[in-house]
């Protein structure tokens, strides 16, 4: 957790970080924000997170567009532990097409030119973990997610780290103005 929280400062990514987060196969964190005015009306309207996967299928059908919920997080960035750097495009994945998204490579982890100039054209951030001391940015991560736009998946993501900020927050389950 250290290394991720490490990663967060070092990209500057203020927020909440929502480790071990696993969608679709494909392990992360996100860092997030939380927003109050959403999360108040929806906790006073009882709408609760919508993470079902089944719910999430029923959004694609038009005549559930006007049930959809608004969503009470922001994705700040996405952050993706991986052994090697070759690994890291995909690790990132279909990530990358929702937030910043970048590849935390472990202490000691050599550096080599050619996963770094892929990683780079595709816009992925590369974060080299200094165990204890601050980490260092290799490689920037460009948000790409404008070039996309909205999509029915990141929505849903969106409500899974919305269920599980709550989870690690039960503070503001129970106070959404603390």
């Amino acid at each position: 957790m250290q290394q991720l929280e490490h990663a967060a400062d070092a990209l500057g990514w203020k927020g909440l970080l929502v480790p071990h987060v696993e969608v679709l196969g494909t392990r992360f964190a996100a860092v997030t924000r939380v927003r109050r005015d959403v999360h108040l009306w929806r906790r006073e309207h009882g709408w609760a997170p919508e993470d079902d996967p089944l719910w999430f299928r029923s959004w694609s059908q038009p005549s559930m567009h006007d049930h959809l919920p608004l969503a009470a997080v922001d994705v700040v960035g996405i952050l993706v532990p991986v052994r090697k750097a070759k690994y890291g495009l995909r690790a990132c994945g279909n990530l990358m097409t929702l937030a910043p998204c970048s590849v935390v490579l472990p202490r000691g982890h050599p550096y080599r030119p050619w996963p770094m100039t892929e990683l780079d054209y595709y816009g992925v951030g590369v974060v080299a973990d200094h165990g204890a001391e601050p980490s260092e940015v290799l490689l920037p991560p460009e948000d790409r997610s404008p070039e996309f736009g909205a999509s029915l998946f990141g929505r849903w993501l969106q409500e899974v780290l919305y269920s599980l900020v709550l989870q690690r927050d039960p503070e503001l389950a129970e106070n959404p103005t603390a």
